[in-house]
């Protein structure tokens, strides 16, 4: 399945929640910048509040696009130790990139929250929205951040995901949705005729029309 943009994306995605989840009266969490359009219309389905949980990738030293973890609000950090392994990055080199995500992580915190606190997700369905899983690493930090705050469950959702990145989620998740799991996956972006990044005002300017 070839997605025209994330907003097409995110309207195929809240089809196939919509009959399970619209009467639990969920809360969608997206994870910016690229998560933000596709939650969207999902949460407008499912008459959900929308909110951001901020994760950031640590990318492999000169292909960072390429994840060899992940961390999240609340101090969680997810190690793709074979990554490690495969690419040679040690421990020290992991270190620095975590460093400096940690203060992209909190300025986006600013950016996109300001002084709003988090949605009291205690007891809650919470569904955790991003635009395609490809190792999956920074929505698996995600569900272990969102987990502290004692939510009743976590939906893990995308338009597309590579099938090692759905099958290691589903063991944090209680739920994954993924629409498209191809076999030869080659990244997110080659699912979608328009993967053109996501601004900081446009995230802004989504979540200002919850």
């Amino acid at each position: 399945m070839i997605y025209r943009n994330r907003v097409d994306a995110g309207e195929k995605l809240a089809e196939a929640l919509a009959d399970k989840y619209k009467d639990a009266h969920p809360v969608v969490l997206a994870l910016p910048r690229g998560g933000v359009p596709v939650a969207a219309p999902v949460a407008k389905r499912l008459d959900a509040p929308l909110d951001v949980f901020v994760v950031r990738k640590l990318g492999v030293p000169g292909h960072e696009e390429y994840a060899m973890g992940a961390i999240a609000t609340g101090g969680v950090h997810v190690l793709n130790e074979g990554v490690m392994r495969q690419m040679g990055i040690s421990e020290q080199e992991m270190l620095r990139v975590a460093e400096r995500e940690q203060e992209e992580m909190k300025r986006r915190e600013k950016a996109y929250r300001g002084d709003r606190p988090y949605p009291d997700l205690e007891g809650r369905t919470v569904i955790i929205v991003d635009d395609g899983l490809a190792t999956g690493a920074t929505i698996r930090a995600a569900v272990l951040g969102v987990r502290a705050y004692n939510p009743a469950r976590i939906v893990a959702a995308a338009p597309v995901g590579s099938r090692e990145a759905c099958s290691a989620l589903g063991r944090v998740a209680d739920e994954v949705v993924c629409l498209s799991t191809p076999a030869n996956f080659g990244g997110v972006g080659a699912w979608y005729d328009d993967f053109s990044q996501t601004s900081d005002d446009e995230v802004r300017d989504l979540l200002q029309m919850e």
